[in-house]
């Protein structure tokens, strides 16, 4: 067996099959190196803060493709300038290689308007903040959607949601004020159901039940009957309910006069009016309030003052031995002096009736 491998002829197919396999490998490299352009390279030129049309232009002279981008708008460069390029310029790149440039845009990126109708309006204005959209004029409508969003106007023109605006965008919001109060009801009765429906809507009701005398929905039969009435006042909002015929409400009075009686309330004027009189207003007694009780007060007997002044005034009965004129002259003195005493302090011996005046002492002379 190994002397078949070292055969010449096994030797001769071995260097044959080694050498088409070396060539075809070098023709492979070959071959790549044509198509890719090897050793080859372009560098890339600085077109930063050109204009875009600029940029494209030296691209195409230099034989590289580009790839344009919008980028984050920035108020502070010209509309399509070149903020930034990919691979940075003086970079070597082969020929045909893409360019990758940021180009700021003409203004602020599309945002889509928000779905906020008849939602709250403090919800409705944080979504719009979140997307990008500021809020300018506020408008307040009658409505029975009470602070609900009803419509978004963009310069004075109403906007679907998910319709595309620029960001930043001022967008006014319609918000409901709530129903108005007493409108009149309008009157129907002669017209079809589509005209009837453009009536009320106008009116600012809505319709509620059409009842079609023969069962069918057909917009064109003519209302013989309303209810409320026409001329009632009613809030926004309320339903108006048809009877749809497609008879005239001539040839239904019989029928007009059944819902009468269920839907119309009579009012019997034969009676007397009731006569309302009002009632005397009566004064409300007026009680006197007894005095309090009052305790009797103790009479604390108090030592006289009054007489102890009167008994100190009076001058102390002298017992001498004098001759007769002398005796005289002394008990004329002595009266005299127990006079004026008693008329100086007489009040004083009124008020003090419970205190007796003592005796005065007799003197004997003999």
């Amino acid at each position: 067996m190994l002397k078949s491998l070292f055969n010449w002829k096994v030797l001769l197919n071995l260097v044959v099959a080694i050498g088409v396999f070396v060539g075809l490998v070098w023709l492979t490299f070959r071959w790549l190196e044509y198509h890719t352009n090897h050793g080859q390279e372009i560098p890339v030129p600085n077109i930063v803060n050109k204009s875009v049309q600029e940029a494209i232009k030296i691209l195409d002279d230099s034989g590289l493709d580009y790839e344009v981008d919008s980028f984050k708008y920035d108020p502070k460069y010209r509309p399509f300038q070149v903020l930034q390029v990919y691979p940075a310029p003086g970079s070597r790149v082969k020929d045909g290689r893409a360019i990758q440039l940021k180009v700021n845009p003409r203004t602020w990126a599309r945002v889509e308007v928000p779905d906020v109708i008849n939602k709250y309006s403090g919800l409705a204005f944080q979504r719009l903040e979140q997307v990008g959209l500021k809020v300018g004029d506020t408008i307040y409508e009658p409505s029975i959607q009470k602070d609900a969003v009803l419509r978004i106007l963009f310069k004075g023109t109403a906007v679907k949601p998910k319709t595309k605006l620029p960001r930043f965008s001022v967008v006014d919001v319609v918000i409901g004020s709530g129903p108005m109060r007493n409108i009149s009801i309008p009157n129907v009765v002669g017209l079809t159901v589509k005209e009837a429906r453009a009536v009320i809507a106008r009116s600012m009701f809505e319709v509620g039940l059409v009842e079609h005398e023969d069962g069918s929905k057909d917009e064109s039969d003519i209302i013989y009957y309303q209810d409320p009435a026409a001329g009632d006042v009613r809030d926004q909002g309320m339903q108006m309910d048809l009877w749809v015929s497609k008879r005239t409400p001539a040839e239904l009075r019989a029928k007009i006069e059944e819902l009468n009686s269920i839907y119309r309330m009579k009012v019997d004027t034969a009676l007397p009016p009731i006569q309302y009189q009002e009632m005397p207003v009566r004064d409300e007694p007026i009680y006197d309030v007894p005095p309090p009780p009052t305790t009797p007060k103790k009479d604390n007997p108090k030592p006289s003052t009054d007489v102890q002044k009167t008994e100190a005034q009076k001058p102390a009965a002298k017992t001498t031995y004098s001759s007769g004129n002398d005796m005289t002259k002394q008990k004329t003195g002595s009266n005299t002096n127990a006079a004026n005493t008693g008329s100086a302090n007489k009040p004083a011996a009124t008020t003090q009736k419970t205190t007796e005046k003592p005796k005065a002492k007799k003197v004997v002379v003999e």
